[in-house]
């Protein structure tokens, strides 16, 4: 799915933000160093810049410099000049050493052995002038962002954000705001899946529910189609009136697959027409907000611009006997310890249980092919 996808998307337009907005937005441009870093050898402890070869033994201090400074002297055999970290190294010495292992009597040090280059970090150590440190296609993290400002970028170009029609489906969903009659249920899908677009680094546009009825259906997946990514949840399984994907038919829709064996979250459509991507998610509310994560959010990403997606699945120790029936992957509601070391499968109702999914932090991935796992074995876990 993510070779379909990449093989098709187009480079997406540009803008340019400031450092302050640019937090989570996926990079346009190479960024390179605009000065060596560090642009001078600076000490990585507090203590003294020596000269290795004069160590060990008593040395004299001739003066002290610290961060923000740089000493006007140099250091000659048998001296030294009490630095303290992030200083600049004095020319002439080769070493430091921590202030925690000397002795000092007045304006003379005992000081132990040094190594050259010791607790120095040399001029370019980290980047050279020129030197491209952030390429196009990342997502700008707080690291991203520090690098940024340290190369002086106050104003950044970064891919515009997709924009992602949401479009639930069903004669049984009212607003959010109405009181449901107990055959009725309210669009809670359209608002987690906005969420996890918005997270996901999107802009969720939520468009009116889709009665279960063609034509109705038909003009708002026409019109959810104009953004750069449709997500329909609900009305596409073997229903009667699960007409999403005789929609889409009609619309000369490409499908790259219509069911995965997961669950929850079998019924699933992924395809394209009129010339955009589309996802059909199961109606059920874990089914929606499972399929997104796992499939809908790598294709939004790299329709974002981004140059690499993944799904971590770390492995955690179970804090019970655990047992399931085979043939399906399954991702079950689970809680993760503070350290992620154990994890333990919550009782849930079904696709539909989302108060079970409140309690969780992760889900549960149960492998198909075993149907059996002890207290302390190993299983891996998706974070929520």
């Amino acid at each position: 799915m993510i070779e379909t996808v990449e093989a098709a998307r187009l480079e997406p337009p540009r803008e340019t933000v400031t450092l302050e907005t640019a937090a989570g937005r996926v990079l346009a441009e190479p960024i390179a160093a605009d000065r060596d870093y560090p642009a001078l050898a600076r000490s990585v402890r507090d203590g003294f810049a020596v000269r290795a070869a004069d160590v060990p033994g008593e040395i004299e201090v001739i003066g002290e410099v610290r961060a923000g400074e740089s000493f006007g002297g140099e250091v000659g055999a048998g001296q030294a000049v009490e630095i303290m970290t992030g200083a600049p190294i004095p020319r002439g010495a080769d070493a430091v050493v921590m202030i925690e292992h000397v002795r000092r009597e007045g304006t003379r040090v005992i000081a132990p052995p040094a190594e050259p280059e010791q607790f120095i970090n040399p001029q370019a150590g980290e980047a050279h002038a020129g030197e491209v440190i952030l390429h196009p296609g990342r997502r700008l993290d707080f690291a991203s962002i520090a690098m940024l400002a340290s190369t002086g970028r106050e104003r950044v170009s970064v891919y515009a954000a997709p924009r992602v029609a949401i479009l639930a489906t069903g004669d049984e969903l009212v607003p959010v705001s109405a009181r449901p009659a107990g055959h009725q249920i309210r669009n809670s899908n359209a608002y987690s899946l906005a969420a996890q677009v918005s997270r996901a680094g999107g802009r969720p546009e939520i468009l009116p529910v889709a009665r279960d009825e063609q034509a109705h259906t038909q003009e708002l997946i026409e019109r959810g189609l104009g953004a750069d990514l449709l997500l329909i949840s609900g009305g596409v399984s073997a229903g009667k009136y699960d007409i999403v994907e005789r929609v889409l038919a009609g619309l000369g829709a490409e499908f790259f697959f219509d069911r995965v064996l997961i669950q929850p979250g079998q019924p699933l459509v992924f395809g394209r027409a009129l010339g955009k991507f589309f996802f059909g998610l199961p109606g059920n509310p874990l089914s929606t907000m499972v399929t997104f994560e796992i499939f809908a959010r790598a294709a939004m990403e790299l329709l974002a611009g981004q140059d690499e997606v993944w799904l971590p699945m770390p492995l955690a120790r179970l804090s019970r006997d655990f047992q399931h029936r085979a043939g399906l992957t399954r991702f079950l509601p689970a809680r993760l310890t503070a350290d992620a070391a154990e994890v333990t499968p919550l009782a849930w109702r079904g696709s539909s249980d989302v108060p079970a999914l409140t309690r969780a932090n992760a889900f549960l991935v149960v492998d198909a092919d075993r149907a059996a796992w002890q207290k302390g074995d190993l299983i891996r876990v998706l974070l929520k």
